[in-house]
């Protein structure tokens, strides 16, 4: 991936009000990739370990906007037909930015499993390689390539913090961190309160799913998917450290301090961890220097207006 996925950096954020000697914040910043996230990792991982004749069927991806996005800028750089199945209600900016690059795309209704259902079904009528956004291990392999820069740039790091949505982010991350000899460093997932189905899916200690009415109340619309995958799921037990839930106030207020630095402008799901580490230090291990994984910054330029001019709250 190194011709293709930007190395983004890991920006040192110091937080409004808060003494020089406590906790420090650094921002590993993927929404600085191509795509505008960090799923540009594990699909170009994915694409790229198909043989010859399965790239010459084409590939297909399901995808709420960020794996869709990644999937076309990677099939197109490898020049593979690419076909996703989106919901309607996507965010327009990740509609439009997955056309631009060439992908083919079917819009179906809100659910994650309606969009994995009809990828499925023409990945079998058409003979495409199907390429999920999470649940799977080159996937999981790419997005943890994350985990190994973070080590690189800062070796004494105590915590980090990745959303969870599907799993694969935090599962890549965690892995990498932990089977990189550094098991001392913690690793949390963050996801909203309102689709909080990896919480209760390691409470149950088996995947639980959520209905779609409930994941899509939420704002973080990359974070709706309505279970964790079962390969992430085995990855979360074996190497995540627990998991965390913020509110939709939380989420905003993040995405306002966040957006007082324009490298780290982030969309909701990618403010997630940056809300964790504001809001919820006490849910958190101890340490000095926590990373927060800033997983994307596509979003839509309404939303963010209208997040800023909200009151700003206290911090």
């Amino acid at each position: 991936m190194r011709d293709i996925a930007v190395r983004t950096p890991l920006l040192h954020f110091p937080v409004p009000g808060a003494p020089p000697d406590s906790r420090q914040l650094y921002i590993k910043a993927e929404n600085l990739q191509p795509v505008g996230s960090f799923k540009l990792r594990g699909a170009y991982n994915k694409i790229a370990s198909l043989t010859p004749e399965e790239r010459q069927r084409g590939v297909i991806a399901y995808s709420s906007g960020n794996h869709a996005q990644g999937v076309a800028y990677a099939a197109r750089a490898l020049r593979v037909r690419a076909v996703i199945v989106m919901p309607k209600t996507a965010p327009a900016i990740k509609r439009e930015s997955t056309a631009a690059m060439g992908a083919e795309l079917v819009l179906v209704g809100p659910g994650s499993s309606e969009r994995q259902a009809k990828a499925e079904e023409l990945a079998r009528e058409h003979g495409y390689i199907v390429v999920p956004p999470y649940n799977d291990e080159f996937i999981i392999a790419g997005q943890g390539t994350i985990g190994l820069e973070i080590l690189e740039d800062l070796p004494d790091v105590d915590v980090v913090l990745a959303p969870v949505g599907g799993g694969g982010l935090v599962s890549g991350i965690a892995t990498a961190l932990k089977q990189s000899g550094r098991g001392a460093v913690r690793v949390i997932g963050v996801e909203p309160e309102l689709a909080a189905d990896a919480v209760a899916s390691l409470r149950a200690g088996r995947v639980v799913a959520f209905s779609a009415e409930q994941t899509t109340r939420t704002i973080a619309d990359g974070l709706r998917t309505q279970s964790i995958g079962e390969i992430s799921f085995e990855h979360i037990r074996a190497f995540v450290d627990g998991i965390v839930t913020v509110s939709e106030l939380e989420i905003q207020q993040a995405m306002r301090l966040l957006a007082t630095n324009p490298k780290v402008i982030a969309e909701p799901s990618g403010a997630v961890t940056v809300a964790a580490f504001l809001f919820r230090a006490a849910e958190l291990p101890a340490g000095r220097k926590y990373v927060a994984v800033v997983s994307g910054g596509n979003v839509e330029p309404e939303m963010l207006d209208r997040i800023l001019g909200q009151p700003p709250g206290a911090f």
